[in-house]
């Protein structure tokens, strides 16, 4: 009998049936012999075989198809690719799992067959080095899966020659790759992208390599982007755009200027064929904006621009796109003392400035702001001659004098060797601090280095040209106060920052090793005026001599005399001020 399942899952009539039957097989199975054929056709097939059979039909969800057994095999139609290959007669090559399943029916995969057939294909047709091509069908641990016919993988590391930050990206792309590894007991492929790309970069650099040159214009796509540029890859080869050659205006980063993908014109500027790179320009296309600088920006001529950058020694202004000056600090006051450009300018600031000088070659222009006003110091000679008397503020203090504002942003020195005419001062802090206001005399102006030289001592009358000379000569007995003990001698005060020298050898008629042991410091003494040295502003003492008396002193005058000994006390060596001697 015709199977009664086969007739209800067709849902057609026991006549049509039996037409269908008998135009396949004949009248013998139509007569009821169908049975004892289909054992014979089935004695000879086991599990795992690969039938053709015919599709005759479907059951719901299930594609109903005749393998010539006793009874019709089901398949899911999910395991069909393409639905138009679902109609009633069309032939198709199947799996037998089972010759009878839990229902009755034959169990049959066509996804099943399908992977054999193409396995086998595979190994027929290719070997390990072949270049294969097919769709990324899923991500899985480790790589992708690849369906080339069979499933393949490919591993993360091969996909690219740079690793992508996600490989899951490449699902559902179609890819070439390389055949790395065949295992054919376990069935399984391992394939290359990234050597295959590799081996095609590698040909295509040479090709490359040998067709352009220096001053070409190419096309190209951004590959990858750094702090210091951009990686074009030019089709094969990757040239390298500088950050500095992007464009002829400021670039803080190439991000600024380019995105990864985007397809750009480029300049090659230098091929080095033995390490195999490329400089390439973008802003090289252009004419370059230094071209006919003199032209443009004559030196002396007075621009506007605006302020784009701040360094410690002075502030970027761009001129024009591709045109910066620098105006260092040392240009932008004539008098405002300034520790950073900021106290003065911001970015974004609009600033005129003077051209001092122009670089060509270099590409650099000096620029000026405090040129646009007037040098006051070209003022001071005129306003400050030398016997001028200012007032002004100490401002600083160094170990050779102390600074006085003279005006905003003039100071004058007002040098330690200038404050006093006989009083010894080491250094202007025993005088004056910072703040007092100070009477002084312009000594000096000197304009090109823009320096005034003022004085205190210079208020007075100088006291060395007849104060002193008329009141302490020579042969004069006087009384004064050790203030000072040396190795070489004794200062005595004789008035107010007015000092004499006593030396060592005036001190006694017996030679004295140590100066201590003759006087003491605040003890006042009777000396004798030895000399007194205009031109070097010295008085010259003597205590032994005041204590001998005049026949002493000419006894021992004659005894030097004849004796032809120098007389001691003289101004030579240490017996003048010796080398600590105070200038009076």
């Amino acid at each position: 009998m015709i199977d009664e399942m086969l007739i209800q899952s067709l849902g057609i009539g026991d006549d049509d049936a039996t037409a269908m039957i008998n135009a396949a097989f004949g009248a013998e199975v139509a007569e009821g012999n169908m049975d004892h054929l289909i054992e014979e056709q089935g004695a000879d097939l086991t599990p795992d075989q690969i039938l053709t059979g015919k599709i005759i039909g479907m059951a719901g969800n299930d594609v109903v198809v005749d393998v010539g057994l006793k009874s019709e095999g089901l398949i899911d139609k999910g395991e069909f690719d393409d639905p138009a290959d679902i109609r009633p007669g069309a032939t198709v090559q199947v799996l037998l799992e089972t010759l009878e399943g839990k229902d009755g029916t034959i169990q049959l995969s066509k996804r099943k067959a399908d992977r054999i057939i193409a396995w086998q294909r595979i190994m027929e047709t290719t070997k390990e080095g072949d270049i294969v091509e097919g769709r990324v069908v899923r991500k899985i641990k480790g790589g992708l899966l690849v369906d080339i016919g069979v499933l393949v993988f490919l591993p993360a590391s091969q996909v690219d020659i740079r690793r992508p930050g996600d490989v899951g990206d490449f699902v559902g792309r179609t890819v070439r790759a390389e055949i790395l590894k065949i295992d054919r007991e376990r069935r399984n492929i391992v394939i290359s992208r990234r050597k295959l790309v590799e081996h095609e970069r590698e040909a295509a650099k040479k090709r490359l390599l040998g067709q352009v040159n220096e001053g070409d214009v190419v096309k190209g796509v951004v590959k990858n982007i750094a702090d210091f540029g951009a990686f074009i890859d030019l089709g094969g080869i990757d040239g390298l755009l500088h950050i500095t050659d992007m464009s002829w205006g400021r670039v803080n980063h190439p991000s600024e200027m380019l995105n990864i993908g985007q397809t750009i014109e480029v300049k090659i500027l230098n091929i080095d064929h033995e390490r195999e790179k490329i400089a390439l320009g973008l802003k090289q296309r252009e004419a370059s904006p230094w071209e006919e600088i003199e032209k443009k920006y004559p030196v002396n001529s007075r621009i506007k621009g605006e302020v784009v950058n701040l360094m410690s020694y002075g502030a970027f202004v761009r001129l024009e796109d591709g045109i910066e000056g620098l105006v260092h600090i040392s240009e932008m006051s004539w008098t405002r003392r300034i520790n950073h450009p900021s106290e003065l300018v911001k970015v974004g600031d609009e600033v005129e400035v003077v051209v001092l000088d122009i670089n060509k070659d270099k590409q650099e222009i000096s620029l000026g702001m405090k040129q646009i006003e007037v040098n006051p110091w070209e003022l001071v000679a005129e306003k400050y001659p030398p016997g001028t008397i200012i007032e002004g503020s100490v401002r600083n203090l160094a170990n050779y004098g102390a600074f006085i504002e003279i005006e905003p942003g003039i100071d004058g020195l007002l040098h330690v060797s200038d404050i006093s005419w006989t009083k010894k001062i080491a250094h202007p802090n025993e005088v004056y601090k910072k703040g007092d206001v100070v009477k002084c005399v312009v000594v000096d102006v000197d304009q090109e280095k823009q320096r005034v030289a003022l004085g205190v001592k210079q208020l007075s009358e100088d006291p060395w040209v007849e104060a002193i000379p008329g009141a302490y000569r020579p042969g004069m007995v006087v009384r004064g106060v050790v203030t000072k003990i040396t190795n070489f001698g004794v200062f005595v005060e004789l008035e107010d920052d007015l000092e004499g020298l006593l030396h060592i050898s005036e001190l006694a008629d017996h030679k004295v090793e140590n100066p201590h042991d003759v006087v003491k410091a605040g003890q006042e003494l009777d000396v004798k005026i030895l000399r007194v040295d205009v031109s070097d502003r010295k008085i010259g003492l003597s205590l032994k001599r005041a204590q001998w008396g005049s026949v002493d002193e000419e006894r021992h005058e004659r005894e030097q005399g004849r004796t032809g000994a120098p007389t001691q006390g003289g101004m030579g060596d240490h017996g003048a001020m010796g080398s600590d001697k105070i200038q009076l």
